[in-house]
This record gives structure tokens, C-alpha cells and sequence, in this order.
């Protein structure tokens, strides 16, 4: 496909699902203090890469593949990005393999990961379970999918520390009835951590809309985004040297931005090999440094549901809502 680019406030727009380009005119880098312009250009055009989706999310890069792969929960539906080929499903169904019960609201995956053996690890919404996927064969392993006889709500993302733990989250989304569905066999929406010999533990049962998780780089830090209008904020845990939390902190308030009334709430969450924060929110992608200040702003002028950085570090892939976008990134040091 031609790489045909219109370019408007700021932002580049490559169609490779339509024929037809999509601009946002208010898409921009808005910055707020200037070590942003080490991390980013605030005069770099946001391209996208791919439109059409009914809710974009999820994204991971795949280095051995040299690609992405990202969700669309709603459509049950995975998509596999690369460049000079555009965007392609990947696996469809996704999620739910089968029809689709009545009470799921989203029967996709959402929140995905790359473990250290290369494959795939995801949140499964319609199936309610963590769920490890070969990339080649396509075969499905359940690794999860229950909490003390229980099954989850709908695990919506998730991060894999270096020791093959997992660290999720499972809010209400995937169920038409939220909190009230009749499926629901918890009465919390947690955070989970899923250790390699399947152990199950709940870390926190407290939070409303549990939703985004990242780790730092050292291991000793795990950020959680809360999706809760009443409280739309990131908060960080002190992992002890086993992983378990010590301590509960606020990171971010993104109250502000909420008020304003920007598109979206806090919701995906990756951290940069320097420790710096990439988590959307009210308004776009928050940069944020490792002690939580506000660097910037990457908006597209919709909801960003979740974000990741490339294998080399060179870009941040954006999915915001129907469609996948890009930033470039300022190389490290």
C-alpha cells in the first residue's frame, strides 16, 4: 500500500485500513516542563497507523517478530501491526472461543504481554482468565481463571516481572452489568499476582476500577491505574524483595485534567528502561518522570486506552479508541 500522508495540527495520518486518512485536529505534545524534550519532540507529528476498530487496546511489540500485536476487546478481535504491511487480524476469535454467552459485554482479550520465552500473555476478558498463547501454533494455555474457587470478574490487564510472576487486574468491564452482573462470583475487583507455579494471591480487593499495571524497571515498584471517575489517579506499591506490596502511595493525580473534562480516564500504563511513566489518562498519554511529575501531555484528541514502547525504544504506540497511532521517541542517554 502507498505510504499517502496528509498532515494537520501537528499530526500524520497513514491509512492502512481505509483508503482515507484520518486527521484530529486537535492531536498535539503539550509540554509541560522541559525535560519532556528529552523523551519526546512536543513538535513531533502523532501519525496513525490504522482506523476502524470499535475500541482499541492492549498494545505489545513482539522484537522477535519485529511487530505489534494489540486488541479490540469489543470485536473479539486481535490485530498484528507491521510496518509496510499495515494492520492484519491475527486472531479472531481472540478472546471467547465460541459463542459468546449472554451477560459479556466484551469477549476479547485485552491487556497483553510478551513473557521470556516469547510468548503471548493475556488478559482474556470474555473467557475471564489469564491465558498464555503461542504465536505460532496459536495454542491457548489457561493459567488462570479462578481466585479461591471463584471465577474472575473480567481481567482487564497485566505486567510479568522478570521472575515470570504476573501482576493483573480484574474489574467489572468485560460484564454487560458491571458490578451487578449476574455472572460476577467476586464481590471485589482486584489485584491479582499469579506466580509460575500457579498461585494466586490477592493484593489489593479495595480499589473500584482497578485497571492499568506496569512495573519499574528494578522490580521494586508496581503502578496501578484507577479508572474510577470519584478517583481517577495512579497509585504506586513498595514491592519487597519477594514482590509483595509494603506500601501504598498516590503517583499521579489526574483530577485536573479530569475536571477540564478531557477524553478518557487513567487506564494503560508502561514504564521506559530509565524509569520514566507513560500513563493515559484525562487528555492523553501522561509523561510523567519516576518520582510522578507531569512532563507532558500526548493528546490525539480521543481516549487513549493504553500504550507500549518498541524493542529499539525508538516509538510509543498509542491504541486510542478506533484507531492505532504512533510518537516518536528521542533515543536514551
Amino acid at each position: 500500500m502507498t505510504d499517502r500522508r496528509t498532515v494537520l495540527a501537528g499530526l500524520v495520518s497513514l491509512p492502512l485500513l481505509s483508503t482515507r486518512g484520518m486527521a484530529v485536529p486537535v492531536a498535539r505534545i503539550e509540554r509541560i516542563d522541559s525535560a519532556l524534550d528529552r523523551i519526546v519532540d512536543p513538535s513531533s507529528p502523532i501519525e496513525i497507523l490504522a482506523n476502524g476498530f470499535r475500541w482499541a487496546e492492549g498494545p505489545v511489540w513482539v522484537p522477535g517478530q519485529d511487530c505489534l500485536i494489540f486488541t479490540d476487546p469489543p470485536a473479539n478481535i486481535a490485530w498484528r501491526w507491521k510496518q509496510g504491511e499495515g494492520a492484519k487480524p491475527f486472531l479472531s476469535p481472540a478472546g471467547y472461543q465460541g459463542k459468546v454467552p449472554p451477560g459479556v459485554r466484551e469477549a476479547g482479550l485485552n491487556g497483553l504481554a510478551i513473557d521470556a520465552k516469547g510468548t503471548l500473555v493475556a488478559a482474556d476478558s470474555g473467557t475471564r482468565a489469564i491465558v498464555r498463547i503461542d504465536l505460532h501454533t496459536r495454542r491457548r494455555t489457561i493459567l488462570a481463571d479462578r481466585f479461591q474457587g471463584k471465577r474472575f470478574n473480567s481481567p482487564n490487564d497485566l505486567c510479568i516481572a522478570p521472575s515470570g510472576t504476573i501482576y493483573f487486574t480484574d474489574p467489572p468491564y468485560g460484564l454487560t452489568d458491571g458490578d451487578t452482573s449476574p455472572l460476577r462470583e467476586l464481590d471485589h475487583n482486584g489485584l491479582y499476582r499469579l506466580t509460575s507455579d500457579g498461585d494466586v494471591t490477592l493484593l489489593d480487593g479495595q480499589h473500584r476500577r482497578p485497571n492499568g499495571v506496569a512495573l519499574s524497571p528494578d522490580g521494586r515498584t508496581l503502578y496501578l491505574a484507577l479508572s474510577d471517575e470519584e478517583r481517577p489517579e495512579v497509585v504506586a506499591y513498595d514491592l519487597d524483595a519477594n514482590g509483595l506490596p509494603v506500601g501504598q502511595r498516590q503517583f499521579r493525580d489526574m483530577r485536573p485534567q479530569h475536571v477540564e473534562g478531557r477524553p478518557g480516564l487513567p487506564d494503560g500504563i508502561k514504564v521506559a528502561p530509565d524509569g520514566h511513566v507513560f500513563a493515559t489518562g484525562p487528555g492523553g498519554v501522561h509523561v510523567c518522570s519516576a518520582q510522578g511529575a507531569l512532563l507532558g501531555i500526548i493528546a490525539t484528541g480521543k481516549a487513549i486506552a493504553n500504550c507500549c514502547i518498541d524493542a529499539k525504544g525508538g516509538y510509543l504506540y498509542l491504541t486510542s479508541s478506533a484507531m492505532l497511532a504512533r510518537v516518536a521517541l528521542k533515543p536514551a542517554g
